[in-house]
């Protein structure tokens, strides 16, 4: 059952072409990020599904109603953001509260809904504290509450996590993906980190100058990126691009030329023309150590990583291409040794 539909939404500034027509269907229920680079226009698809935007076309339908010209009050939507705009001389309760005293709903049922989100997201004992009182997970917690006691029909995230550090963050992705499955709805998130889009999402919406790359599932995503701009903003570290050109084609895929004197076979659908100029994409996670003088890329590491589980090794190739490795921790290389490097090519892209 589709929850929220955006049909060919557009929004101009002063002119200027921000969102390029948007179509996007979002079941009821599903976890869906959008993500991009800063300026890519995420932030304003959700400020008007929300309604603190108006778009310049195109409509916006959130369970079967169109709500372009509907107040955001009214459109069964709740907001997180990244600050957490509690009432600093509010406790706690009644920053959760504040909506729904807004509304008159009766003071009984509003206890009922606070103490249910509080025990949801643990912070029953804050209750009576106000927001000067709590750390700044705490306060996103209670940012979230403020969103659940309303029961929208759909959440909308605004890069929540981006005031937290980065152990604080790991532990509320945890907290938010358990929320969504215990509530089951249906929720929009906002984010430029492409690490909580692969952890967070049912599926990714991959967004690049107001224009959708891409939709899919995480891994989706990661194996099948439809262009070169997906496949360099999915995947950490990111994948390496390296020029080739088709020099022959088999039963295989396209037969490709590069480096001095490196062929590969590549299984890619679509018509490859002989002398096409092509770029060759290889995550590092799909490189891997060779013997002296098998490898098809040689050269020199230059920085090395050791980050424990993973030893991160940059090869600078003779013909002046700069490879990124992603091998085992316990890889054992020094800057300045000479390298080879080898891939299998059902694990490579191919990009025209």
């Amino acid at each position: 059952m589709v929850a929220l539909s955006l049909r060919n939404i557009r929004k101009s500034f002063n002119g200027t072409d921000v969102i390029k027509g948007v179509d996007l269907d979002i079941d009821k229920g599903e976890f869906i990020v959008f993500v991009g680079p800063s300026g890519c226009g995420k932030s304003t698809l959700l400020r008007m599904i929300a309604g603190l935007d108006h778009a310049t076309s195109g409509e916006i339908v959130i369970d079967g109603q169109v709500v372009n010209e509907v107040e955001p009050s009214r459109r069964g939507i709740a907001m997180v953001f990244q600050s957490y705009a509690l009432y600093p001389h509010k406790t706690v309760f009644d920053n959760m509260a504040f909506g729904l005293q807004i509304e008159r709903r009766p003071k009984a049922e509003i206890a009922e809904r606070v103490g249910a989100a509080a025990r949801i997201l643990h912070i029953e004992e804050l209750l009576r504290r106000k927001p000067g009182q709590l750390s700044g997970g705490q306060r996103q917690r209670v940012a979230i509450g403020r969103a659940i006691v309303r029961q929208p029909k759909v959440f909308l995230f605004d890069e929540p996590l981006s005031n937290l550090d980065a152990a604080l963050r790991m532990d509320m992705r945890f907290e938010l993906a358990k929320l969504h499955k215990e509530l089951g709805a249906t929720m929009i998130y906002v984010t430029h980190d492409q690490t909580e889009a692969m952890t967070l999402a049912d599926r990714i919406v991959v967004l690049d100058g107001g224009v959708v790359q891409q939709v899919g599932s995480p891994m989706e995503l990661y194996e099948r990126p439809a262009n070169r701009f997906v496949a360099g903003f999915i995947g950490s570290p990111r994948m390496n691009f390296i020029a080739a050109e088709v020099i022959g084609s088999g039963a295989g895929g396209p037969v490709l030329g590069f480096g001095d004197g490196q062929s590969v076979t590549v299984p890619a659908p679509g018509d490859w023309a002989v002398g096409q100029k092509v770029t060759l994409g290889v995550r590092p996670h799909d490189l891997f150590l060779a013997a002296a003088g098998q490898g098809r890329f040689s050269g020199e590491a230059g920085l090395v990583e050791r980050v424990g589980t993973e030893t991160i090794v940059t090869m600078s190739c003779s013909d002046g291409t700069d490879l990124v490795a992603a091998l085992p921790g316990r890889t054992v290389v020094h800057a300045g040794d000479p390298i080879a490097l080898d891939f299998d090519p059902q694990r490579a892209s191919l990009f025209a």
